[in-house]
């Protein structure tokens, strides 16, 4: 075929087309095929369900362990490479609301691990590539799109942090760790920033968890669309508030203990976290 050189009008028209055409995809991707009026119906759960989908993501985990603790072992050595830069920075106060603020965006982290869940459970043989089996899912503009919104949430709780932080403890970075801890714990101030922290973060915490828990499994799983997929999971968080409030606790409490050992325990947390949720979703929606 004969090759012709386009003048920078064709040039630059093609690529508007290019992007049109990117554009109605991902809307399509977005709006999917469902419809809010006929979402999905939503399970009652009680207490031992957690338990099941736990010992099931713990199976998954095992089944294919090597290449779970692969997957995310750059979840960890990211959270390490950030802690430095903010102690080399002496950014010391922002260190706790960035790693804290991780769980607004591990939903869309987990992507991948509940993939890996969902081949397994069809009987289908998974590796670490699994994982990048998402970039091919109908929804996968959806799941995009919900993902930079966690991260935008994510950044409004940074500058939030930040804020609360002038507030009380601030202008000035402190001028060491223990200068820091010694205002935080020892001073008015420090104890307010505490309370204003902790109830900042909660609502952000709780918005994140209600519209993610059941959204991004349900998009992997059906092609319903993104206003679906979060009403449906609020739905699920409504119809079963105190499982989906035992639940959020030991995410947190697995976060927690992850983040102790240096992030280490992520390696491990994060998978079995991840696996159990893509079953907890199969228990919620119907």
């Amino acid at each position: 075929m004969a090759t012709t050189i386009r003048n920078p009008i064709e040039w630059g028209f093609s690529q508007v087309q290019h992007v049109v055409t990117a554009v109605e995809v991902t809307g399509q991707a977005v709006r999917g095929h469902g419809d809010v009026r006929a979402a999905p119906a939503i399970r009652r759960i009680a207490i031992a369900d957690l338990r099941d989908a736990l010992a099931r993501g713990v199976g998954d985990f095992g089944a294919a362990r090597s290449d779970v603790i692969f997957l995310c072992l750059l979840y960890p050595i990211a959270g390490l490479v950030l802690g430095h830069a903010v102690f080399g920075s002496g950014m010391f106060p922002m260190l706790f609301p960035l790693v804290s603020g991780f769980a607004l965006i591990a939903p869309f982290v987990a992507v991948g691990l509940y993939e890996m869940s969902r081949q397994r459970a069809k009987g289908e043989n998974c590796d670490w590539k699994t994982a990048f089996d998402v970039l091919q899912s109908p929804s996968f503009g959806a799941i995009l799109t919900l993902g930079i919104g966690l991260l935008a949430i994510f950044l409004l709780w940074l500058g939030a942090a930040q804020t609360i932080y002038d507030l009380t403890l601030g202008p000035r970075e402190p001028s060491s760790v223990a200068s820091f801890l010694r205002d935080v714990f020892a001073t008015p101030q420090g104890r307010s920033m505490i309370v204003i922290g902790i109830g900042v973060g909660f609502f952000f915490a709780l918005f994140v968890y209600a519209i993610s828990v059941v959204s991004f499994p349900l998009l992997l799983d059906r092609d319903v669309g993104l206003g679906v997929a979060m009403w449906t999971s609020v739905r699920a968080v409504i119809a079963n508030p105190a499982p989906m409030a035992v639940w959020a606790l030991i995410i947190a409490a697995g976060l927690v203990l992850g983040s102790l050992p240096l992030l280490l325990g992520l390696i491990v947390i994060l998978p079995i976290l991840g696996h159990a949720s893509w079953h907890l979703y199969r228990k919620l929606v119907a």
